[in-house]
Parts: structure tokens; sequence; C-alpha cells
């Protein structure tokens, strides 16, 4: 084990599978820029060559294209994308060929493409750099979807996408990349379509994936002083969603909050919603209750941000909803951090 933080394991990751494939290829705007995609590539181009680490234009449709072509060539491209919201320019090529390549063609070919979207929020970011699309993606049949939270499922899950015949959309929160933790310094897969769990209770289920779930920590140690104990299950697939893992826990809790770092029309937590409602009526003692984000763009002005983002106090008000029906006060330690557009005083960036 290696303490390292979330943007090293990802550097991590993307070393260990360049060194074990020479398939591999890793490409994207800034990948060799000094500062290397906030450091998740920094050194991969010294060591491994412009051949398979290298900056592309910026023609994101053209070179996703590219990507699904040397794919299908036998190459496991890496693509990599400083805001999710860059990626959009190649919605068709990730819609109308890599997703559906495999199912039109019989399943004669496949194409083992990873795509690295990276979420950021705070500082300004706006409506047009800030935006988690993940029910977009998992909308589509033929795309996995993944969202770690923790250092050490950010380099297992990227491997396990690498490692995929299929393309894999890699969702990477920006507030995440100074998190640290103990990673295997060897090459290792964390499964995809498998949840963790993190905290164990009886009194109510929470559901959680990437950032939020940082928050969701934060709230249950106050909760826990409070005899409130939950279970903490970190999604860490969007999709396939491990629904077993879920129905297990909410049969036993009876009782449901789902969060969710996407809007709230047509959400993630919304489907799951559904299916525990659709599958376990029966266990459930008060309705769900998910927290999403509103459905408005975000807001360029740190003014209008103040309570624009889900925080611990949110997630420790909505527990107590669902127990009792009342909102007591949060404690004064769950208030936004200063300033309180990051994920806390320690945060420095860069965006």
């Amino acid at each position: 084990m290696v303490t390292m933080n979330f943007a090293q394991a990802i550097n991590n990751g993307l070393d260990t599978a360049l060194s074990h494939d020479p398939r591999v290829l890793c490409f994207g705007l800034g990948v060799t820029d000094p500062k290397g995609v906030f450091g998740t590539t920094l050194g991969l181009e010294d060591k491994y060559g412009s051949e398979r680490v290298f900056d592309m234009p910026t023609a994101e449709n053209a070179m996703t294209g590219i990507a699904i072509g040397a794919a299908l060539a036998g190459y496991r491209p890496v693509m990599v994308h400083q805001r999710l919201d860059f990626f959009l320019l190649a919605m068709d090529q990730l819609v109308n060929s890599a997703a559906k390549w495999h199912y039109m063609f019989g399943a004669q070919q496949s194409v083992p493409l990873t795509i690295r979207l990276i979420l950021g929020r705070g500082w300004g970011q706006g409506p047009t750099h800030s935006q988690n699309l993940q029910a977009w993606f998992a909308h589509i049949p033929g795309l996995k979807v993944v969202a770690p939270t923790f250092a050490d499922d950010a380099k297992g899950l990227l491997l396990d996408a690498i490692a995929d015949p299929n393309p894999v959309i890699y969702l990477e929160h920006r507030w995440l990349h100074n998190v640290s933790g103990d990673v295997p310094s060897t090459l290792y897969r964390t499964p995809i379509g498998k949840a963790r769990q993190l905290e164990t209770g009886t009194d109510l289920t929470i559901i959680s994936s990437s950032y939020l779930t940082i928050e969701a920590k934060k709230a249950l140690k106050y909760l826990q002083n409070e005899g409130i104990h939950c279970d903490l299950i970190d999604l860490r697939t969007i999709r396939p969603i491990d629904y077993p893992t879920i129905f297990q826990s909410v049969s036993k809790t009876g009782r449901l909050l789902c969060l969710d770092s996407g809007y709230a029309t047509g959400s993630v937590s919304g489907e799951i919603i559904t299916q525990v409602t659709s599958k376990l009526f029966n266990h459930l003692k008060s309705p769900p209750i998910r927290l999403a984000m509103p459905d408005i763009h975000e807001p360029t002005s740190y003014g209008l941000t103040q309570d624009f983002y889900i925080r611990a106090k949110d997630i420790y008000q909505g527990v107590h909803k669902i127990l009792s029906g009342d909102t007591p006060p949060f404690p004064p330690e769950l208030e936004n951090p200063i300033p309180h557009d990051t994920p806390g005083d320690w945060f420095t960036g860069p965006f």
C-alpha cells in the first residue's frame, strides 16, 4: 500500500496500464502540458513516448472518432477531457458509434474505449463548466458509467475500465483530486457494477456516489453521536447499478435517502427510488427522499452559489426529515466552508 491522493492514484493507474499493456494509449487536451491535467498525466509522455501519450487538437468529435477507430483496431485508448462539458461536442460519436457497435455488428467487434470526464464545480465555473450529466450517459445502452470516490477506487475502477471490452465513461469530480488514501501499488481492479458499503446501521439507507459520499460521511459523524446509525452505500458504478446491495439494505432499514450531484429531473436517484418503490414497497416505513441539484443552471456568481450545492448539513437534515418529519438546526460544524464553493479551506485548486 502507498498513500497517495485521488489524482496521483489516477496517474498511477494510467502508468500501470501503460506498462502492462502496449495497446493502451492516453491522449487529450493538456495531457502533455506541464500541469498534466491536474497532475493525473504527469510524466507519462516521458516514460512511454509521444506515440502512446499525446496531446490532441481541439476537435473533440473527430478525436473521439479516431479513438473508436483505434479501439476497433485493437488498441485500448484512454481519452481525457478536462471538463465533462467539452465532451458534449462528441456525443454523436459516443452514442451512435461507440455504444452501439458491439450490438449492431452481432458482437463480432468491441470498442474498448475509456473516456475520462472531469466534473468541475465552484470557483465561478458557471453553467458551461460545471455539469454532471451522469444520467445522460447512464441512459444509453452499451455504455458503462463509473464515478469513484476514494483514491483506491480511482485507480481500481480506471484499470477495470481500461480492461473492459466495451466503452466506459469515467466520471471524475474535481473536488476529490486532493483526497488521500492507501492505494495498492500493484495492478488490481475494482469491479465495475459493485457498490461499496462504508457504514452500517438499521435506521436508514443512504445511497451516494462521487463527492457527495464525502459529505455524507461528514453528516454521519454527527448523526451517530445522536444515536442514528445508517447504511452508507457508495455506488462507485452509475451503470450498471448494484441493485442487490441496495435492495438488501433497504429491506433491512425500510428508509431511503438518495444523493445525486446531477439535476433532479430524470436523475439517477430518481431511477433508484423507482426501482426500490416498485420492488420493495411493502418494506418501506416512509417515502424515500432524494437530494439532487435543482433544475437550474449553476450560477457563476459567488453570491448566488451560497446554498446551491448539496452539503453535509443538507444530508443531516434530510435524514432527520425521513426519521421524524422534522428538520432540526444542523450542528454549527456542518456550516458551509469558507469559501463555500470549495470542498474545504484546504482546497487550493487549480481549476
